[in-house]
């Protein structure tokens, strides 16, 4: 027997059990009906949220909709019980538009290096004398003295150039790769 990732006769009888007690009803209105058909007729959008359209369409049990069961959504969209579980249950918890949108992370995947009070030192190192011998502050020099001072543990000249460069009083900021002019007011 050749399987795909997962066993659709395992799935489709999960899903046939769980057809005679449903915990989460879709009942859709003609407008989120409408809504639906029109996203998957311009077929545009991400291919998760085209599947969870269909998902929606098929399961919907008020009178305009097709009221299909579980196992026959598995094997017509080729998807899994959980996922028409997760579609439905979320339908109903968190609404019509949590099901077409992707939920935000709270957190960035990775945490900024430098907060608002670290910024403002960098900011200031950068605006200051540069060493003996140095008409300037480069990337590299920041970046091994903000570790020596302690602001931050580590922090790449990349990183910094980046913070450096979303400020205005930054001095890179005149400068950051643009050719154009300046405008100047007219004499």
């Amino acid at each position: 027997m050749i399987r795909f990732g997962r066993d659709l006769a395992t799935e489709a009888g999960m899903a046939g059990k769980d057809i005679s007690v449903k915990k989460y009803v879709v009942r859709l209105s003609a407008g989120e009906r409408e809504h639906l058909q029109a996203l998957i007729r311009k077929g545009k959008s991400p291919a998760k949220r085209l599947l969870k359209a269909r998902i929606l369409l098929k399961a919907d049990v008020s009178e305009a909709g097709e009221g299909w069961s579980d196992s026959w959504i598995i094997q017509a969209l080729d998807t899994s019980a959980s996922m028409i579980y997760r579609v439905r249950k979320q339908l109903v918890e968190e609404g019509f538009e949590a099901v077409l949108s992707r939920k935000r992370r709270m957190t960035p995947p990775v945490a900024a290096i430098f907060d608002g009070e670290k910024e403002g030192k960098l900011i200031a190192l950068a605006c200051s004398e540069p060493p003996k011998g140095r008409a300037r502050w480069t990337l590299r020099l920041l970046e091994s003295k903000v570790v020596e001072l302690g602001i931050v543990e580590r922090a790449s000249d990349s990183t910094i150039g980046r913070t450096l460069k979303k400020t205005v009083s930054s001095r890179i900021a005149g400068n950051a790769g643009s050719s154009r002019r300046r405008p100047t007011a007219p004499s």
